[in-house]
C-alpha cells in the first residue's frame, strides 16, 4: 500500500520506513502520508517508535502541514487511527483526507501470520491518495 501511494505521489515524494525516517526528514517535507499496520489495537511498534523519537524535536516546527493516513488492520483499525491522530494533533498538522482503514480480516493465528493480499481497489485508492496529496501541495491548496 505504501508503494502504491508513493507511485501516485510521484518522483519527488520520498518513501521511507518509520525506523529510517528522522526529524530532518519531517522538516524537509511539505506534507505527510503516514501508513502503518495496527497491532493489538495500536500503531505498529516501528511507527510508534518513530513518533516517540521525533515528536519533541519537530514540535512547533511543522505546524499546519497537511497529512493523511492509511492503517492496515486485522479487524478494526480505529485504535491505531486514534493514536496517530492524537500524536499529530500535538504537532498541529492538518488532516486533508479522510482516514483510510484497510480491514484485512485476519483473525486466526494462521491468517495473522500469512502474507496479505491487498485488493486492487485498495491499491488504487492508495495511489489516488498519494496523487491527491501531491496535487494539493503543487497547487498550493494545502
Amino acid at each position: 500500500m505504501a508503494r502504491a501511494a508513493h507511485k501516485g505521489a510521484g518522483e519527488t515524494a520520498r518513501l521511507m520506513r518509520a525506523d529510517q525516517a528522522s526529524v530532518d526528514d519531517l522538516l524537509a517535507a511539505g506534507g505527510y502520508l503516514f501508513l502503518c499496520p495496527e497491532n493489538l489495537g495500536t500503531m505498529s511498534g516501528l511507527m510508534k517508535e518513530f513518533f516517540d523519537r521525533t515528536y519533541y524535536d519537530a514540535l512547533g516546527r511543522i505546524e499546519g502541514r497537511p497529512y493523511a493516513s492509511v492503517i492496515a488492520a486485522g479487524s478494526d483499525g480505529a485504535g491505531a487511527q486514534r493514536q496517530l491522530d492524537r500524536i499529530v494533533t500535538g504537532w498541529r498538522l492538518r488532516r486533508v483526507a479522510e482516514p483510510m482503514i484497510v480491514n484485512l480480516g485476519a483473525q486466526t493465528p494462521e491468517a495473522i501470520g500469512a502474507p496479505k493480499q491487498i485488493p486492487d481497489k485498495t491499491m488504487k485508492a492508495c495511489s489516488e491518495l498519494g496523487e491527491a496529496l501531491r496535487e494539493g501541495l503543487l497547487i498550493g491548496l494545502f
